[in-house]
């Protein structure tokens, strides 16, 4: 397995466990700078490496009418001030080409969302920003073939990729977390991060529907993919879920995320002890 750096964070193979946090999409900057503060607060107290996470743009809605966020230069203006003022580095999905640009500037991790994970164009451009990507796996693909993908951004020279396991497709509107993926994924070569957030969702139902989502289970997925030895976990967090402007009904309560990532850390450094991640 290829050992991934994100500055001062190493991912990978015997590598403590990383997090990968934030509100699904920024909402403004008071807010994200909260976030990302208390974010950084808990992760410090409990020894855990933090890449703060907030799309610019989320392009993949329901509906037209959705809240898709600030957009790229407004967006990547707070998270820069995410990097400089709270010291994370950071990380946003890069939907279309001419965005790869602009976002290499600000981000260090450019996110590949699951719905493009074979876009070949944007896999190849991202892949030649000289950035970590970390690609979120298809509801639709089966996790050996993510090797298609990670073959796609290596072929650039950047062997620095992640690879997202998001929950597969299971009949109409609904996903299932498949935890063999991780361990599958893991013999392509690439570190694999394990999102507990979105395969919770139910598709189908607005975000901001309580019916939307199952956020009560997200611990126990969580603690399942530290069991099978995922490298990281990704979760979105608010601070009032309720009121968030994307994802409403699966983000986890801030004010929860501390007991949740102490039971996930303590599960992954058992796991570690044993060679297993």
């Amino acid at each position: 397995m290829n050992e991934v750096k994100v500055g001062e964070i190493r991912i990978g193979k015997g590598n403590p466990l990383v997090l990968i946090a934030g509100p699904c999409v920024i909402e403004g900057e008071a807010i994200v700078l909260e976030i990302a503060k208390e974010l950084k607060t808990i992760c410090q107290k409990l020894g855990i490496p933090l890449i703060f996470k907030a799309s610019y743009e989320k392009d993949n809605r329901g509906s037209e009418k959705s809240y898709k966020g600030p957009g790229l230069k407004d967006g990547l203006k707070i998270l820069a001030k995410v990097k400089e003022e709270i010291g994370l580095p950071v990380l946003s999905d890069v939907h279309r080409m001419e965005d790869v640009d602009p976002a290499k500037e600000v981000l260090d991790v450019i996110q590949i969302p699951a719905f493009l994970c074979q876009q070949t164009s944007l896999l190849l451009k991202v892949g030649a920003a000289g950035r970590v990507v970390n690609i979120k796996k298809g509801q639709f693909i089966a996790p050996e073939n993510m090797a298609g993908a990670v073959k796609k951004i290596h072929s650039t020279g950047n062997q620095q990729v992640l690879l997202t396991e998001r929950g597969t497709c299971f009949g109409y509107n609904k996903l299932i977390s498949d935890l063999c993926s991780i361990p599958i994924m893991q013999r392509i070569g690439c570190p694999v991060i394990f999102d507990a957030t979105h395969v919770v969702r139910n598709y189908g139902i607005p975000s901001e529907d309580p019916r939307g989502g199952s956020p009560e289970y997200v611990p126990h997925l969580s603690r399942a993919a530290m069991a099978v030895g995922c490298n990281g976990l990704f979760l979105e967090t608010h601070p009032r879920p309720s009121e968030a402007l994307c994802d409403a009904s699966s983000m986890i309560p801030l004010q929860e995320m501390e007991e949740l990532l102490r039971q996930a850390k303590a599960i992954h450094d058992m796991v570690r002890r044993w060679g297993i991640t």
